[in-house]
C-alpha cells in the first residue's frame, strides 16, 4: 500500500467516524431535551430525588420500601412523579419545622420552685 492510497483509506475511515459522532451528539441533545413524563407529570429519577432531599440512596429506598414514598418503576429504573415528592416533602419535612416552633424555650419550664438547679440544690460530694 503506497503512502496514497494509506491516505485515502485514513481519511474513509476517519470520515465514517466523525459522522458516527455526530448522529450521536444529535441523539444525546434529543435525549437532553426531552422530559421524562408520566400521564402528563414530570419524574424525577433517584438521583434528583436525593439531591431534592439531601438524603442517601439508602435512606430514599427505605422511604420506598416503607411505602411512604410512591414510585415507578420502568425498564428497570426508579421514577418518582412530582407531585409525589412534594406531597412527601410536605407531609414529612414541615411537620419538622413546625414541632420546632413548638418547644418549650427555657423559660416556659414548669419546674417547681426551688428544683431549679442552683449552687444550693445541688450536692459536691
Amino acid at each position: 500500500m503506497t503512502d496514497r492510497e494509506l491516505m485515502a483509506f485514513m481519511q474513509g475511515w476517519f470520515e465514517r467516524f466523525m459522522v458516527r459522532f455526530d448522529r450521536l451528539d444529535k441523539h444525546l441533545e434529543k435525549m437532553a431535551m426531552k422530559e421524562k413524563l408520566l400521564e402528563g407529570e414530570r419524574l424525577l429519577d433517584n438521583q434528583d430525588v436525593c439531591q431534592l432531599l439531601n438524603v442517601s440512596k439508602r435512606t430514599l429506598q427505605r422511604y420506598r420500601s416503607s411505602g411512604e414514598l410512591p414510585y415507578q418503576m420502568i425498564y428497570h429504573k426508579t421514577f418518582y412523579k412530582e407531585s409525589d415528592v412534594e406531597a412527601f416533602i410536605k407531609a414529612n419535612f414541615a411537620k419538622g419545622e413546625d414541632a420546632a416552633d413548638d418547644t418549650p424555650k427555657d423559660d416556659d419550664t414548669d419546674a417547681p420552685e426551688g428544683t431549679e438547679d442552683s449552687p444550693e440544690n445541688t450536692e459536691d460530694n
